[in-house]
């Protein structure tokens, strides 16, 4: 089965953290440190589910918002 590289991409922040435009990128199941920013844990937790499903081959584009609600992030999840 293939495995699809996956790119996670900021689309909207009001997080300190994190600005439009931000990546983090995914090499199979682990995180690339060298090209990928910061990702927190509450962040992580919302987007796996999606992460996971794009490394399979699903073909949707989601737009996944991270539970903070004191600090929201929307991610745009990108197979590449």
């Amino acid at each position: 089965m293939d495995v699809y590289h996956v790119k996670l991409v900021v689309v909207e922040s009001h997080c300190p953290e994190y600005q439009v435009g931000d990546e983090i990128i995914f090499d199979g199941p682990f995180i690339n440190k060298e090209k990928s920013g910061p990702l927190c844990m509450t962040a992580l937790q919302a987007i796996y589910p999606y992460i996971f499903a794009a490394r399979q081959g699903a073909i949707w584009k989601p737009l996944i918002q991270c539970p903070d609600c004191d600090e929201t992030v929307v991610f745009k999840v990108v197979k590449q």
